[in-house]
């Protein structure tokens, strides 16, 4: 039988020495059929079922679900591929020391599949929203879990949905030393989660025309489920700790626990009730576990989330030149003592209220957004260089030996000194070379 004592204690387990701390990437992209840019579904020929077989082949085991042994997942030493609602891939990498480990793993995993796309007739592309389907368009995945989510998402907002089926993320994986440190770490990632958000912007589209956002994707999330998403300012009190965590976590409405490799619906209790009650929304009786905590923990989508590391999930998925970037970025910041302390420092002054309108309009306005009668793209500036600084400071040098980890800022250093995210540059060219028309994204910005 656990206790709250245990759920808090999940989370000092997580605390590394400062010399083993890691870095870990996660990014989605989508897998369109090369003909009719439609998404893949499941068990069509070809499909993402058949692809999985031939990864298999190629050395990844495969992880499934239910008595019919659906693949849901693929892993290899410590790399996962898993498959989000609407056949979208991501890569949950393994946690590693450098930028440049993780870059070279993205790459590997990006043209293993660029090798299968000439036989299997499809295409990768890595944006926040496919900018051309609607939601129709999209199949759902034979996951469990997502029947459950599917329909609460549908009694909680409006766009959980678009969310699931049409977005996707990259987010980025930083380990903490202690509990002070988390705290630390954490209030310098929900400050600049929409620093993050507007850098990486990467979704103007809506079904092929451009919409009022520079990050469609991040609106999607803004009506999905206020309970579990969003910002966490409870981070800011004084008094926070791992156990402040718990106790959100612990009132945030569950969605299911697993017995027997099936899925039991929660989603009628929250984990408070659960762990006093041990039952059901039906009134049946089950035991909490620990891997009831670890599931339920990961169905919280707060800009940062805490489990045994900390994540930092508000920046869109990017094409080839910003891939890499997004873990540079943050751990120039997070991974340097100095940078940590600078960025710290920046928003002293910062107020709840402060933090909750710049995330309410940084998905419409991007780098415009103001904070304190500053502009993201000022605050960017400022954290492109602190960031860099850290890099530096680091001195982890590439194999080779002729650079260091500041070589993955260069693409977003390059788009904020031209005032612009990939947002910008994607709505430039529709606009001009592009003659109004989304179709050469299919042909320009694919992996």
């Amino acid at each position: 039988m656990i206790s709250k004592k245990d759920l808090i204690n999940y989370f000092f387990e997580g605390i590394k020495p400062a010399h083993q701390m890691k870095i870990g990437v996660e990014h989605e992209k989508f897998i369109l059929n090369k003909k009719s840019l439609k998404p893949l579904s499941y068990e069509q020929k070809g499909g993402i079922k058949d692809i999985f077989g031939k990864l298999i082949e190629l050395g990844w085991a495969p992880i499934t679900e239910g008595k019919q042994e659906t693949i849901i997942a693929l892993k290899r030493k410590s790399e996962y591929i898993t498959l989000e609602p609407g056949g979208q891939i991501e890569l949950s990498g393994e946690q590693l020391k450098t930028i440049h480990q993780t870059c070279l793993e993205t790459s590997n995993h990006l043209n293993e599949l660029k090798n299968l796309s000439q036989e299997y007739n499809f295409i990768l592309l890595g944006m926040g929203v496919e900018p051309n389907l609607s939601l129709s368009d999209f199949p759902w995945m034979p996951k469990k879990r997502y029947i459950i989510m599917k329909q609460y998402m549908e009694k909680v907002d409006t766009l959980g949905h678009h969310m699931m089926q049409r977005s996707c993320t990259s987010q980025v994986n930083f380990d903490y030393n202690s509990e002070i440190d988390m705290i630390r770490k954490f209030r310098v990632l929900l400050n600049f989660e929409s620093v993050g958000t507007a850098i990486f912007a990467n979704s103007p589209f809506d079904k092929g025309k451009p919409s009022k956002y520079k990050s469609l994707r991040s609106h999607f999330w803004h009506h999905t489920d206020k309970d579990r998403t969003g910002l966490t300012p409870f981070v800011f009190n004084r008094d926070f700790s791992f156990e402040s965590y718990a106790n959100y976590a612990l009132s945030v409405p569950m969605y299911f626990i697993k017995r027997d490799e099936k899925y039991i619906d929660m989603t009628g209790t929250t984990f408070k009730n659960f762990l006093e009650k041990n039952i059901d929304s039906n009134g049946k009786k089950y035991d909490p576990t620990i891997a009831d905590w670890v599931d339920h923990l990961s169905t919280l989508f707060p800009q940062v989330r805490l489990k045994q590391y900390l994540e930092v999930r508000s920046m869109d998925a990017c094409s080839w030149k910003e891939i890499c970037s997004p873990a540079a970025f943050w751990t120039g910041i997070l991974y340097d003592e100095q940078s940590l302390s600078e960025s710290y420092d920046l928003t002293q002054d910062w107020t709840q209220e402060d933090r909750f309108l710049v995330n309410e309009n940084v998905p419409e306005h991007g780098l415009k957004t103001k904070i304190q009668n500053k502009t993201l793209l000022e605050f960017s500036k400022i954290l492109i260089k602190i960031s860099e600084e850290g890099l530096k400071r680091r001195n982890n040098l590439s194999s080779n030996g002729e650079y260091d980890e500041t070589y993955y800022l260069k693409n977003i250093k390059e788009n904020i000194n031209n005032n612009m995210s990939p947002a910008d540059f994607l709505l430039q060219k529709y606009n001009g070379i592009w003659n109004k028309s989304v179709d050469s994204i299919y042909k320009e910005l694919i992996f």
